[in-house]
């Protein structure tokens, strides 16, 4: 079972201990839970925090599963609540196409992961929409009708594959997304 959780004999780079209610932010870099939220709390409230790794801004804060399972601890439970907070506040989308473009390695890996693993269900609905995505542009990538041809331009001609294949993984990451919002959001609810 490929449980979610920071890489093994890790710590976080805030506390420089152990993780205590680990999350992921959508840099894919790990923290604990209370330490990522002292950093927003370090800073403005009224925007997201950067990350103290990379300095991006953080949007999402992904708990790991070991987290959610140790919800009905108090502590945790208020950590996990201050998250969601978090989530509610900036997770619903980001604005810029650059932001996007940094968080799809970050949304790829972790949709990949999910939909191979067999102990994690995503919707029905989800699951088809990303297929179809990824069926409708490789099927536009192997046909011969291009926008631009490569046969006349050449690797000029790639150009419109390539957008399509973009526009793609910005689709399915920006449907993946939501679902982390939307799980990660009402998690205390069920």
């Amino acid at each position: 079972m490929g449980t979610e959780g920071p890489p093994a004999n890790d710590l976080c780079s805030v506390c420089h201990a152990n993780f205590e209610t680990p999350c992921q932010a959508n840099c894919s870099h790990w923290f604990c839970g209370n330490c990522i939220l002292r950093v927003w709390d370090y800073g403005s409230t009224v925007q997201p925090c950067k990350c103290p790794l990379c300095r991006r801004q953080i949007t999402l804060l992904v708990p790991s599963e070991d987290s959610l399972r140790h919800r009905p601890d108090p502590e945790v439970a208020q950590i996990l609540g201050r998250v969601e907070t978090y989530n509610r506040l900036f997770g619903g989308s980001t604005t810029s196409l650059i932001q996007r473009m940094q968080d799809l390695p970050f949304l790829l890996r972790r949709l990949l992961r999910e939909l191979m693993d067999p102990h994690r269900s995503l919707p029905l609905v989800i699951r088809a929409r990303v297929y179809i995505a990824m069926i409708l542009s490789a099927v536009y990538i192997i046909s011969p009708v291009d926008i631009i041809p490569e046969a006349i331009l050449g690797v000029v001609g790639l150009v419109d594959d390539l957008l399509v294949v973009l526009i793609c993984f910005l689709h399915v990451a920006a449907i993946y997304r939501s679902v982390l919002y939307i799980r990660h959001r009402g998690s205390s609810n069920g």
